[in-house]
């Protein structure tokens, strides 16, 4: 028995080899870039200490980076449950054509964040915009979608919300159709309606599916990038930068690769905490239910 585990033990090799090459190596290289004043490019670098990480919280860019951070991580994450766990109750039902609708629903997650950015793009901006061009139909003044911080950040955590609420959908999908049946017919004998079929039965049975869903679409939204470039590129004014996206602001407009780097640290260790987090509360949940 215990040769054959030594012998499966090989198998984790080229996960460890994968892991140590992208994921350990950059993170380790960011955190000692991080300590010195750095162009990029140029074969010397100044050693500065924690000047870098001293920085970040006395710039205002930094600090607008951050709330838009939290802002489109727990934003998006908590419509996407919301409307996720909706269509995925109405989907469970039999009807004619819900395959096509659960398609339909689960296809923008399909396309690149890139490529939906860029397409939303024509939908909202000022001049030409499609939304303009039909307020104008109907008389009405057009609007400055991506003009203006608190509306662009709007924007951005309703693109980001339609493109991945599928998953959350196909889920939530799966973890209702995993309920038992059992349950639901004793509960409806003993009078239960559907609220209370509901909250008391299929809710608490959903906890793994629900941890799943968050946690993939928290990560998500913490480190959302592409669509931001796309439909602002972190204007107007970097009001609408994300870490990600004033990471790259910092590392190739600017030619500070020290001062990213260390931003790059902090955000991995700030998404590290919040989803160590959230899953242990989860595990929590789940236990008390097991119990």
């Amino acid at each position: 028995m215990d040769k054959r585990y030594k012998k499966l033990d090989v198998y984790y090799i080229p996960a460890i080899v994968i892991i140590l090459l992208f994921v350990a190596y950059p993170l380790a290289n960011a955190f000692y870039l991080s300590f010195f004043n750095w162009n990029g490019y140029s074969q010397t670098k100044e050693f500065v200490g924690i000047t870098n990480y001293i920085s970040m919280f006395n710039d205002k860019n930094f600090l607008v980076a951050m709330r838009n951070t939290l802002i489109y991580g727990f934003g998006c994450t908590a419509l996407q449950q919301v409307i996720g766990l909706a269509m995925a109750l109405f989907l469970n039902s039999k009807f004619k054509g819900r395959g096509i609708i659960r398609t339909v629903i689960y296809m923008p997650a399909m396309v690149s964040g890139l490529i939906m950015g860029y397409i939303m793009y024509f939908f909202f901006q000022s001049k030409g915009g499609v939304l303009n061009d039909i307020l104008a139909f109907l008389g009405m003044g057009a609007v400055n979608w991506l003009g203006k911080e608190w509306n662009a950040i709007g924007v951005i955590v309703f693109v980001n919300t339609w493109q991945f609420v599928g998953i959350s959908m196909v889920i939530y999908l799966a973890g209702i159709q995993g309920v038992s049946n059992s349950y639901l017919e004793a509960a409806t004998v003993d009078g239960a309606n559907s609220w209370q079929l509901f909250h008391h039965i299929i809710l608490p049975n959903l906890i793994p599916a629900l941890s799943s869903s968050v946690t993939y679409n928290l990560i998500g939204g913490l480190k959302l990038y592409d669509v931001i470039i796309a439909m602002t590129d972190g204007g107007p004014a970097k009001k609408t930068n994300s870490f990600a996206t004033y990471i790259a602001n910092r590392y190739f407009d600017s030619e500070r690769a020290g001062y990213a780097a260390a931003i790059g640290v902090f955000s991995f260790v700030m998404i590290m905490i919040i989803s160590m987090t959230v899953n242990s509360c989860f595990r929590k949940q789940e236990r008390s239910l097991e119990s």
